[in-house]
This record gives C-alpha cells, structure tokens and sequence, in this order.
C-alpha cells in the first residue's frame, strides 16, 4: 500500500489549459515541481530513521504532464509508513509525510504565482 500526498498545479485553473500560452504551462509545471520536492525534501528531514529505509525512499510521481505529483513510498517495502504515518493500536503516529506537505501548502500558491510572474514580466 503506497503512503502518498497529492500536489495538484492544474484543478483549481478557471480556464482551459489548451488556451494558456505554453511558458505559463511551463512555469505551473515548475512550481509543482518545487514544491513536490520541498514536500520530499522536508520528509525526508523528519521520517523516522529507525533503518533509513523511508528516509531513502521518498519519492515523486508526476501525472498530468507534470502538473500534478504525488510524493510518498510506493514500494512495497515501505508499507510500514502507513503506520508510522497514522499510529497504531499500540503505537503513537509519528507523521512525517503530512506534515510537510501542510508546510507546504501554505507557499504553495506564492510559488505558483511568483513562477507565472516570472514569465509574464
């Protein structure tokens, strides 16, 4: 069972991507980049390190032509994020994963639109 957290740079556009000039696609798509691998990074710092496994596994997925990624553990190996992620029975959480992911949410935007400000100057 993958672990993961979606980062989405294309849901929330009002007007049809078809329509936009190609650099603004190019600079949404490098803004989900960044922050994908702020998300990834910034896991990586927290996860728990009892072997380094999850530390080494993080990861990104791109969809969407790059406009939408998924950070997270998607091998099979990793599936004991999902605990640590969410705790047990017997254990606390110990989240790392959807932590850095709300740290992230709150630049998400600005890095979105100081990319598109990039282009359009």
């Amino acid at each position: 069972m993958a672990v993961t957290a979606r980062i989405l740079g294309a849901d929330r556009l009002q007007v049809d991507l078809d329509q936009l000039d190609e650099t603004i696609i190019t600079a949404l798509k490098k803004g989900v980049k960044e922050a994908a691998e702020a998300v990834r990074d910034d896991t990586k710092q927290t996860v728990p390190r009892a072997s380094g496994h999850l530390q080494e596994n993080v990861d990104i997925r791109y969809e969407n032509d790059g406009l939408t990624a998924e950070v997270g553990w998607f091998d099979d190996e990793s599936y004991y994020a999902t605990y640590l992620e969410n705790g047990t029975r017997s254990r606390p959480a110990q989240p790392s994963l959807g932590p850095a992911l709300e740290r992230e949410r709150g630049r998400y935007r600005a890095r979105l639109t100081e990319e598109v400000r990039k282009v359009l100057r």
